[in-house]
């Protein structure tokens, strides 16, 4: 469905007032997606950004800041997200060997099991996206960037 029959909107001021509509709207679709197939487990879209961005460094623990300039949402408290997975045991803290006052976080052996089920309900949502085809998703890829700012 059109964007315009999807807000019921008849017209734009132009293009890019209608991109900048399309994309926050588009984002928030699938925002909540994600977190109808996530809520399922008892995980929310930031806290499953946290696991997979331990499972990147895995085994190797991370301090919450490089968590921080890692994740998609920058204005997420990482602290906070962290110790609702220490709770659920998918993360463990341990006290920093070389830095007392900084905290190293890694995943624990259920972490890994449970981020394992999730990347397959993660990836079975993706396939939503084979609307388009792989030309069209890497074009799409390179206009995002470019939006952004990248000049690639």
């Amino acid at each position: 469905m059109r964007l315009e029959e999807e807000i019921k909107q008849t017209a734009f001021a132009d293009e890019y007032q209608k991109l900048a509509v399309n994309l926050i709207y588009t984002q928030s679709h699938f925002a909540t997606l994600l977190d109808r197939a996530l809520q399922e487990y008892g995980i929310s879209p930031e806290q499953f950004n946290v696991l997979r961005i331990l499972r990147g460094q895995h085994p190797r623990p991370m301090a919450v800041k490089d968590i921080q300039e890692r994740m998609l949402n920058r204005m997420s408290n990482t602290s906070r997200l962290v110790e609702k997975l220490r709770h659920k045991g998918l993360v463990e803290r341990v006290a920093c060997r070389h830095d007392r006052r900084a905290v190293d976080i890694s995943l624990t052996p259920e972490g890994l099991r449970r981020l394992e089920v999730l990347n397959q309900v993660v990836a079975d949502l993706h396939q939503r996206y084979r609307t388009l085809s792989e030309e069209e998703a890497r074009r799409l890829n390179r206009l995002l960037d470019k939006l952004r700012g990248n000049k690639s």
